[in-house]
């Protein structure tokens, strides 16, 4: 059975490192970026299975991200799931737009990877 493909967005390396370990041990093939600016060239690329991303991206909002994803025709499909400390979700997750899930940090890891299998089912 071929690996499922996480595409993972952070602006913070150690997170990346951390999140890419994690995934890769569980089985799932990663690929980490720190730009959400070339998000859909990296999915065009990677072809993911899901995406994994913080809310906070340097200068861009991944809120903002998930939204373009999510209405463009090609990407809507896509599973993402938004990562944040600073943000509660609860109220965005019925929004068009909206990602399939959200962590909120600090996580478990057997949080994170149930969140993940759900998804990529």
């Amino acid at each position: 059975m071929k690996s499922k493909k996480i595409l993972i967005l952070d602006d913070d390396d150690d997170v990346l490192e951390i999140l890419a370990l994690l995934l890769s041990d569980a089985g799932y093939e990663t690929r980490t970026s720190v730009n959400g600016e070339t998000v859909f060239e990296d999915i065009t690329n990677f072809q993911p299975n899901l995406v994994l991303m913080d809310i906070v991206l340097g200068d861009v909002d991944g809120r903002a991200i998930c939204q373009h994803i999510k209405q463009n025709d090609t990407t809507a499909h896509l599973p993402v799931i938004l990562i944040s400390g600073q943000h509660d979700l609860v109220e965005y997750m019925h929004l068009p737009g909206a990602p399939n899930d959200f962590v909120a940090k600090p996580f478990s890891i057997d949080h994170l990877l149930a969140k993940v299998a759900q998804q990529v089912l």
